[in-house]
């Protein structure tokens, strides 16, 4: 599809923009899904090129991120398959089922996650005061609910992905005994393998408008070294204000879409 000048700065500008949120919370389908839309893309070509456009940028971010991401090799190779597998069942449903299938649920699943995201603090609190009375020790990196939500998160990562990174932040910040910077570290590494293996299995079966692909790669790119610099200087207490700010956007787009 050919562009004007004035639609690839838009796309261009978009990919930076969810670039940057993407690496500081997730959610940045939610700025380049509707610019694609907007100059005219069918939705199925426009959520394809969208996914393969913000590869650049979570890989970009996820390097960012790298300091906060030591000593964390057996989490991202037991998490990353976990998204692997994830993102591509996600991607398969997307060219399977109607959207209105996550329609329904994904904005409850969005709340739900906000919710844990504000209580993390207080819930890890209560669960550690909680093994301590009974004698039991915390799963290692979260135990098979982790495994299980990271799991179906992945799932909808790969279908659609916006508001992603929220969910993996909730799951991650109640289940595992870290600090935030450095889960949301590992999160911008799922993002990579998700969008990854989702792009990979659209390149062979799915339309896609390299252009616009190439723009947001671009934009994506520039974005999550913003976002890195940004992101990694927030304090916990305005990252969790910052992730449900983001969230509290993405249900009241999705619900009034």
């Amino acid at each position: 599809m050919a562009l004007s000048i004035w639609e690839a700065l838009a796309i261009l500008a978009a990919g930076i923009g969810a670039g940057t949120i993407n690496t500081i919370v997730g959610s940045g389908t939610l700025i380049t899904f509707p610019v694609l839309l907007a100059t005219g893309l069918p939705p199925i070509t426009a959520n394809v090129s969208n996914t393969l456009g913000l590869v650049p940028g979570s890989i970009s971010g996820a390097i960012g991120y790298r300091r906060e991401l030591r000593g964390q090799k057996g989490r991202i190779l037991r998490f990353g398959l976990t998204a692997l597998v994830g993102g591509l069942a996600g991607a398969i449903l997307l060219l399977a089922l109607p959207s209105a299938a996550f329609d329904a649920i994904v904005p409850a699943l969005i709340a739900l996650a906000l919710v844990l995201v504000v209580l993390q603090p207080r819930l890890a609190r209560a669960l550690a005061r909680r093994r301590e009375r009974n004698g039991t020790e915390a799963p290692t990196d979260g135990g098979v609910a982790l495994l299980a939500g990271l799991l179906l998160s992945s799932v909808y990562g790969g279908y659609f992905g916006a508001a992603q990174g929220v969910l993996y932040l909730s799951l991650m910040g109640v289940l595992l005994h870290d600090e935030l910077q450095r889960v949301n570290a590992l999160k911008n590494v799922l993002a990579v393998i998700v969008n990854g293996v989702a792009a990979l299995f659209f390149v062979f079966v799915a339309d896609v408008d390299w252009l616009a692909v190439l723009l947001i790669a671009a934009g994506s790119a520039v974005g999550g070294q913003i976002g890195a610099k940004v992101g990694r200087r927030l304090p916990p207490t305005a990252l969790r204000a910052v992730i449900v700010a983001v969230g509290v956007v993405a249900i009241a787009q999705m619900l009034l879409k």
